[in-house]
């Protein structure tokens, strides 16, 4: 245990050297609290453990657990629904969803709704897992269903409103955070250890690269539609 903590004092010593060198160098001014910046980063640390044993003692069993039960019912639409369900639920539990969402609100003036946005990217996420495990279980190649999903993206690109462009992008990358990736990753590693003739270094991850695009096409599709929606309205006598 002391051990693992010295290694997540480590890997966080970095970001300490870089704040502390910016602070006492180039600003050339002392932290206004030096006692609670020093808890906070105690807690990030203790925390970082906590999360990493978790996932060892929780997270990645249960995903693979799940894959190899779901696959045995000889089934395969449990297993869509299954992907599905978990992708949609770990990213409605994403914290950094919630405080981009909230963030979007304040600052869109009404335009953006973030729980509206918590359910758009949720779907997105639940969509691209179920596809990506329809890839793992069929055998395709990831890069014909990549290659059309980037090509969405940008044509949705050009027809999305400005306002919802770059948010649409930011939002993408936040579903693959401490919530969804493990349990996203560990299933995939599950399903292709599983069935036969694929291989888990090829086949078992790429799940996270489906949870990153559709995000962003159910926030940009969305925001079309209400698009249109208003301007016929607004046309309407």
């Amino acid at each position: 245990m002391v051990l693992e903590l010295f290694a997540m004092l480590r890997d966080v010593l970095p970001i300490i050297l870089v704040i502390l060198f910016f602070q006492y160098l180039i600003l050339k001014r002392p932290l206004a609290n030096p006692l609670r910046v020093a808890t906070g980063f105690a807690l990030v640390i203790i925390g970082l453990y906590a999360f990493v044993v978790g996932l060892k003692l929780g997270l990645f069993p249960i995903g693979r657990s799940m894959a190899e039960q779901l696959i045995a019912f000889d089934n395969w639409l449990w297993v869509y629904l299954f992907a599905f369900c978990i992708g949609f639920a770990t990213t409605m539990a994403e914290p950094a969803l919630l405080a981009v969402g909230q963030q979007a609100e304040e600052a869109a003036a009404g335009k953006i709704q973030g729980n509206v946005i918590r359910l758009l990217v949720a779907l997105g996420v639940a969509i691209g897992i179920t596809l990506g495990v329809h890839r793992i279980i069929s055998g395709d190649s990831i890069h014909h269903y990549i290659i059309g999903g980037y090509l969405l993206v940008i044509l949705l690109t050009f027809l999305a409103p400005r306002y919802i462009v770059a948010l649409a992008f930011d939002l993408g990358g936040v579903t693959t955070s401490e919530v969804t990736v493990p349990l996203v990753t560990a299933l995939g590693i599950g399903l292709a250890s599983q069935i036969e003739g694929r291989k888990v270094l090829i086949d078992g991850f790429g799940l996270i690269a489906f949870a990153s695009i559709f995000p962003i096409v159910t926030v940009m599709g969305y925001a079309i539609l209400m698009d249109r929606v208003a301007n016929m309205r607004g046309k309407t006598p």
